[in-house]
Protein backbone atom coordinates (compact mmCIF):
# COMPACT_ATOMS: atom_id res chain seq x y z
CA UNK A 1 0.00 0.00 0.00
CA UNK A 2 1.43 2.80 -1.45
CA UNK A 3 0.90 6.59 0.30
CA UNK A 4 2.52 9.57 -0.28
CA UNK A 5 3.16 12.45 2.38
CA UNK A 6 4.54 15.82 2.31
CA UNK A 7 4.81 15.84 6.72
CA UNK A 8 5.82 13.08 8.81
CA UNK A 9 3.12 13.64 10.91
CA UNK A 10 0.71 11.92 7.74
CA UNK A 11 2.41 8.96 8.85
CA UNK A 12 3.19 6.43 12.46
CA UNK A 13 7.35 7.70 11.58
CA UNK A 14 6.68 11.09 13.43
CA UNK A 15 6.13 8.95 16.25
CA UNK A 16 8.63 6.37 15.67
CA UNK A 17 11.55 8.38 14.89
CA UNK A 18 11.19 10.21 18.04
CA UNK A 19 10.86 7.18 20.51
CA UNK A 20 13.83 6.25 21.91
CA UNK A 21 15.66 2.75 21.70
CA UNK A 22 14.34 1.47 25.18
CA UNK A 23 10.52 2.78 24.19
CA UNK A 24 10.85 0.83 20.86
CA UNK A 25 12.04 -2.10 22.28
CA UNK A 26 8.68 -1.86 24.52
CA UNK A 27 6.30 -1.13 22.05
CA UNK A 28 4.36 -3.91 22.43
CA UNK A 29 5.10 -4.69 26.19
CA UNK A 30 4.63 -7.80 26.84
CA UNK A 31 4.70 -9.01 23.58
CA UNK A 32 8.15 -7.82 21.49
CA UNK A 33 8.55 -4.52 20.76
CA UNK A 34 9.93 -2.72 17.53
CA UNK A 35 13.41 -2.12 16.11
CA UNK A 36 13.76 0.25 13.21
CA UNK A 37 16.06 -1.30 10.15
CA UNK A 38 17.91 1.31 8.51
CA UNK A 39 18.90 0.92 4.53
CA UNK A 40 17.81 -1.04 1.70
CA UNK A 41 20.57 -3.79 2.73
CA UNK A 42 20.08 -3.54 6.25
CA UNK A 43 16.35 -3.86 5.53
CA UNK A 44 16.94 -6.95 3.17
CA UNK A 45 19.04 -8.59 5.14
CA UNK A 46 16.64 -8.57 8.22
CA UNK A 47 13.82 -9.50 5.96
CA UNK A 48 15.66 -12.41 4.71
CA UNK A 49 16.12 -13.59 8.37
CA UNK A 50 12.64 -13.28 9.29
CA UNK A 51 11.49 -10.44 10.57
CA UNK A 52 8.32 -8.86 9.64
CA UNK A 53 8.03 -5.67 8.33
CA UNK A 54 5.02 -2.73 9.70
CA UNK A 55 5.83 0.02 8.01
CA UNK A 56 8.33 1.43 5.43
CA UNK A 57 9.38 5.22 5.29
CA UNK A 58 11.29 5.82 2.13
CA UNK A 59 12.39 9.04 0.30
CA UNK A 60 10.33 9.47 -2.81
CA UNK A 61 14.09 9.73 -4.59
CA UNK A 62 15.37 6.14 -3.26
CA UNK A 63 12.59 4.35 -4.08
CA UNK A 64 14.92 2.48 -6.32
CA UNK A 65 14.23 -0.94 -8.14
CA UNK A 66 15.41 -2.68 -5.61
CA UNK A 67 12.98 -1.04 -2.51
CA UNK A 68 10.02 -1.50 -4.85
CA UNK A 69 10.77 -5.46 -5.23
CA UNK A 70 11.10 -5.82 -1.78
CA UNK A 71 7.99 -3.71 -0.70
CA UNK A 72 5.95 -5.78 -3.36
CA UNK A 73 6.67 -8.70 -0.87
CA UNK A 74 4.33 -7.01 1.44
CA UNK A 75 0.97 -5.49 -0.53
CA UNK A 76 -0.46 -4.91 2.52
CA UNK A 77 2.19 -3.16 5.09
CA UNK A 78 2.16 0.45 4.31
CA UNK A 79 4.99 2.30 2.54
CA UNK A 80 4.88 5.64 2.55
CA UNK A 81 6.96 7.82 0.05
CA UNK A 82 8.05 11.06 1.63
CA UNK A 83 8.90 14.46 -0.32
CA UNK A 84 12.90 15.09 0.32
CA UNK A 85 11.52 18.07 2.15
CA UNK A 86 9.65 16.13 4.86
CA UNK A 87 12.70 13.85 4.90
CA UNK A 88 15.14 16.63 5.64
CA UNK A 89 14.09 16.41 9.50
CA UNK A 90 15.59 13.12 9.80
CA UNK A 91 18.68 13.08 11.85
CA UNK A 92 21.45 11.07 9.83
CA UNK A 93 19.30 10.50 6.88
CA UNK A 94 22.69 10.56 4.59
CA UNK A 95 23.48 7.36 6.34
CA UNK A 96 20.08 5.40 5.55
CA UNK A 97 20.46 6.49 1.84
CA UNK A 98 16.67 7.15 2.51
CA UNK A 99 15.27 3.96 3.61
CA UNK A 100 13.75 3.06 7.12
CA UNK A 101 12.06 -0.25 7.91
CA UNK A 102 9.79 -0.30 11.33
CA UNK A 103 9.78 -4.48 12.10
CA UNK A 104 8.68 -6.48 14.80
CA UNK A 105 11.26 -8.15 17.28
CA UNK A 106 11.61 -11.72 17.64
CA UNK A 107 12.15 -13.76 21.19
CA UNK A 108 15.83 -14.65 21.48
CA UNK A 109 16.61 -16.76 24.02
CA UNK A 110 19.45 -18.18 24.84
CA UNK A 111 20.31 -22.11 24.39
CA UNK A 112 22.78 -24.56 24.00
CA UNK A 113 21.67 -26.24 20.92
CA UNK A 114 22.49 -22.50 18.97
CA UNK A 115 25.55 -23.59 19.94
CA UNK A 116 26.00 -26.85 18.12
CA UNK A 117 28.14 -27.39 15.12
CA UNK A 118 29.88 -24.35 16.19
CA UNK A 119 33.97 -23.86 16.24
CA UNK A 120 34.43 -20.09 16.86
CA UNK A 121 32.32 -18.10 19.07
CA UNK A 122 32.51 -14.48 20.26
CA UNK A 123 31.55 -13.48 24.22
CA UNK A 124 31.65 -9.57 24.67
CA UNK A 125 31.48 -8.37 27.48
CA UNK A 126 29.51 -5.35 28.50
CA UNK A 127 30.57 -3.59 24.96
CA UNK A 128 28.21 -0.67 25.27
CA UNK A 129 28.97 1.31 22.25
CA UNK A 130 26.66 0.27 19.35
CA UNK A 131 29.12 1.69 16.75
CA UNK A 132 31.42 -1.12 17.88
CA UNK A 133 29.11 -3.75 18.83
CA UNK A 134 28.38 -3.31 14.91
CA UNK A 135 31.49 -2.92 14.24
CA UNK A 136 32.21 -6.71 16.05
CA UNK A 137 29.32 -8.00 13.94
CA UNK A 138 30.47 -7.47 10.61
CA UNK A 139 34.12 -8.53 11.32
CA UNK A 140 32.99 -11.44 12.93
CA UNK A 141 30.21 -12.37 9.64
CA UNK A 142 33.18 -11.38 7.53
CA UNK A 143 36.16 -13.69 9.30
CA UNK A 144 34.09 -16.53 10.43
CA UNK A 145 33.00 -16.58 13.61
CA UNK A 146 30.20 -18.94 14.44
CA UNK A 147 27.63 -17.15 17.12
CA UNK A 148 28.27 -14.21 19.31
CA UNK A 149 27.41 -14.54 22.87
CA UNK A 150 26.71 -10.84 24.82
CA UNK A 151 26.55 -10.55 28.51
CA UNK A 152 23.51 -8.28 29.96
CA UNK A 153 25.92 -5.04 29.95
CA UNK A 154 25.90 -4.96 26.42
CA UNK A 155 24.37 -2.89 24.02
CA UNK A 156 21.01 -4.63 21.68
CA UNK A 157 22.75 -5.66 18.56
CA UNK A 158 19.66 -4.32 16.84
CA UNK A 159 19.52 -1.13 17.82
CA UNK A 160 19.68 0.93 14.72
CA UNK A 161 23.66 2.28 14.58
CA UNK A 162 24.20 -0.74 16.10
CA UNK A 163 22.39 -2.95 12.75
CA UNK A 164 23.31 -0.80 10.59
CA UNK A 165 27.40 -0.18 11.06
CA UNK A 166 26.96 -4.11 10.93
CA UNK A 167 26.04 -3.73 7.34
CA UNK A 168 23.24 -5.82 8.53
CA UNK A 169 24.79 -8.76 9.76
CA UNK A 170 23.38 -8.83 12.90
CA UNK A 171 20.65 -10.76 10.63
CA UNK A 172 23.03 -13.42 9.22
CA UNK A 173 25.03 -14.08 12.60
CA UNK A 174 23.56 -16.05 15.08
CA UNK A 175 23.56 -14.33 18.25
CA UNK A 176 21.66 -14.06 22.14
CA UNK A 177 22.52 -12.37 25.95
CA UNK A 178 23.38 -14.69 28.25
CA UNK A 179 21.27 -15.33 30.95
CA UNK A 180 20.95 -12.68 33.32
CA UNK A 181 21.88 -13.61 37.37
CA UNK A 182 25.84 -15.14 36.93
CA UNK A 183 29.09 -13.86 35.94
CA UNK A 184 30.47 -13.91 32.55
CA UNK A 185 33.06 -16.63 34.40
CA UNK A 186 29.84 -18.56 35.44
CA UNK A 187 28.87 -19.10 32.28
CA UNK A 188 32.69 -19.90 31.01
CA UNK A 189 32.34 -22.84 33.55
CA UNK A 190 29.34 -23.89 31.65
CA UNK A 191 30.99 -23.51 27.91
CA UNK A 192 34.20 -25.35 29.03
CA UNK A 193 31.66 -28.30 30.35
CA UNK A 194 30.17 -28.25 26.44
CA UNK A 195 33.89 -28.35 25.02
CA UNK A 196 34.99 -24.75 24.80
CA UNK A 197 38.26 -23.37 25.28
CA UNK A 198 38.24 -19.92 26.52
CA UNK A 199 40.93 -17.23 25.34
CA UNK A 200 40.27 -13.72 27.11
CA UNK A 201 41.90 -10.80 24.93
CA UNK A 202 43.45 -9.33 27.38
CA UNK A 203 47.01 -7.22 28.32
CA UNK A 204 48.03 -9.18 31.09
CA UNK A 205 51.90 -10.40 32.39
CA UNK A 206 51.23 -14.18 31.92
CA UNK A 207 49.28 -12.72 28.17
CA UNK A 208 50.05 -15.39 25.32
CA UNK A 209 50.55 -14.15 22.06
CA UNK A 210 47.82 -14.46 19.66
CA UNK A 211 49.81 -16.77 17.11
CA UNK A 212 50.65 -18.84 19.73
CA UNK A 213 49.59 -22.52 18.28
CA UNK A 214 47.79 -24.09 21.61
CA UNK A 215 45.09 -21.47 21.22
CA UNK A 216 44.78 -21.80 17.39
CA UNK A 217 44.40 -25.47 17.45
CA UNK A 218 41.64 -25.23 20.05
CA UNK A 219 38.73 -27.39 18.19
CA UNK A 220 36.16 -25.45 19.92
CA UNK A 221 37.00 -21.66 20.82
CA UNK A 222 35.43 -18.96 22.60
CA UNK A 223 37.04 -15.77 22.13
CA UNK A 224 36.15 -13.46 24.89
CA UNK A 225 36.27 -9.66 24.22
CA UNK A 226 35.78 -7.00 26.97
CA UNK A 227 34.53 -3.23 26.84
CA UNK A 228 35.31 -0.17 25.83
CA UNK A 229 38.54 1.19 27.87
CA UNK A 230 38.41 -0.55 30.90
CA UNK A 231 38.60 -4.42 29.08
CA UNK A 232 37.49 -7.80 30.45
CA UNK A 233 36.85 -8.02 33.99
CA UNK A 234 39.82 -9.75 36.58
CA UNK A 235 37.45 -13.02 37.40
CA UNK A 236 36.21 -12.81 33.74
CA UNK A 237 40.19 -13.29 32.89
CA UNK A 238 40.95 -15.58 35.47
CA UNK A 239 38.14 -18.01 34.22
CA UNK A 240 39.56 -17.74 30.88
CA UNK A 241 42.06 -20.62 29.55
CA UNK A 242 44.50 -18.52 27.79
CA UNK A 243 45.37 -14.58 28.00
CA UNK A 244 46.04 -13.50 24.49
CA UNK A 245 47.35 -10.23 23.35
CA UNK A 246 47.95 -9.08 19.76
CA UNK A 247 51.58 -8.06 19.15
CA UNK A 248 52.00 -3.89 18.58
CA UNK A 249 54.74 -1.73 17.64
CA UNK A 250 55.54 1.97 18.75
CA UNK A 251 54.31 1.66 22.10
CA UNK A 252 50.88 1.38 21.54
CA UNK A 253 49.23 -1.29 24.19
CA UNK A 254 45.81 -1.76 22.87
CA UNK A 255 43.81 -1.09 20.10
CA UNK A 256 39.68 -0.38 20.12
CA UNK A 257 37.40 -3.57 20.72
CA UNK A 258 36.22 -3.45 17.27
CA UNK A 259 39.33 -3.53 15.77
CA UNK A 260 41.03 -6.00 18.38
CA UNK A 261 38.28 -8.30 17.28
CA UNK A 262 39.14 -8.17 13.65
CA UNK A 263 42.21 -8.82 14.43
CA UNK A 264 41.48 -11.89 16.52
CA UNK A 265 39.01 -13.25 14.43
CA UNK A 266 40.92 -13.21 11.67
CA UNK A 267 44.15 -14.69 13.51
CA UNK A 268 42.38 -17.65 15.10
CA UNK A 269 39.34 -18.30 13.12
CA UNK A 270 41.17 -19.74 10.24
Amino acid sequence: MLYHISELSDSPWAEYLTLSEIQLFHYFEPEAGLFIAESPNVTERAIAAGYAPLSFLIDTSCFSEQMQQMTAQFPDVPVYLADPAAMQSVRGLHLTRGVFCAMRRKPVIFSMKMLQNTARIALLENVMNPTNLGAVFRSAAALGVDAVLLTQGCTDPLYRRAARVSMGTVFQVPWAFLPDGAETAGHLNILRENGFCSAAMALCDDSVSIADARVKAAEKLVIVLGTEGEGLLPETIAACDYTVRIPMSHGVDSLNVAAASAVAFWELCR
